[in-house]
């Protein structure tokens, strides 16, 4: 398994599953913020799809989001999750599905079910943690003589 740093290290796709089109939403800003570090952001709400969140159009699902990357030549490294604990299992069966590095449950998400699949089909599984917190603490730990 990756630690924290090799993950976002190597990520350069991360598909934001409940990405919010409302600023003031955690999902929004974290995205803004990944998106301000040089990461492509996937939009992943199926109430907004088709519409654009952070000049990325927004797919309704995860499945969707990776056909719509491939055809680029690209794919969905990390799977931020910004939804329900008890909905994470169905993201993870969709994180594998498209071969996804890692899922990512972010601040107070934690789904064991989730992990151990995920784990067991070789992703890296990230749980309760920021994305945007964890970054900006290894830049920190990184601008420190």
């Amino acid at each position: 398994m990756k630690t924290i740093r090799q993950i976002l290290e190597d990520a350069h796709t991360i598909a934001v599953v409940g990405l919010s089109p409302k600023p003031e939403r955690a999902s929004h800003e974290v995205a803004a913020f990944l998106q301000g570090h040089g990461y492509r952001i996937v939009p992943v709400n199926p109430t907004c799809a088709g519409q654009q969140i952070l000049g990325e159009p927004v797919y309704a699902n995860l499945r969707d989001a990776a056909t719509a990357l491939g055809a680029e030549g690209l794919r969905i490294d990390v799977v931020d999750c910004f939804r329900k604990s008890e909905e994470i299992p169905e993201i993870a069966r969709d994180a594998i599905a498209i071969r996804a590095s890692c899922l990512w449950m972010q601040l107070g998400i934690e789904n064991q079910v989730a992990a151990d699949m995920s784990s067991a089909a070789g992703l890296d599984v990230v749980m309760n943690r920021c994305m945007k917190i964890e970054h900006a603490a290894l830049d920190a730990a990184t601008e420190q003589p």
